[in-house]
């Protein structure tokens, strides 16, 4: 068996659901009412992603950044 380490976002939508997903697999995400059960989802999703990827097919994680928009005038 192998360990991995793989960057998660986690937000929160209008109705205070945690969302969370996975940017090195495309469309790796899911949710939960509370952190911890989202963080017990993404890893099952995680893990059906790494089984249906070849290694090679992982996107590289850069970084997550903050960007400044202007609203309005």
């Amino acid at each position: 068996m192998k360990t991995i380490h793989v960057p998660v976002l986690i937000e929160t939508d209008e109705d205070g659901i945690f969302i969370v997903s996975c940017p090195q697999f495309k469309g790796c995400h899911t949710y939960g009412k509370t952190i911890d059960e989202a963080l017990e989802h993404i890893r099952e999703v995680i893990a059906l992603c790494l089984e249906d990827s070849k290694i090679e097919q992982i996107n590289t994680f850069v970084g997550f950044r903050e960007v400044e928009i202007i609203q309005g005038a």
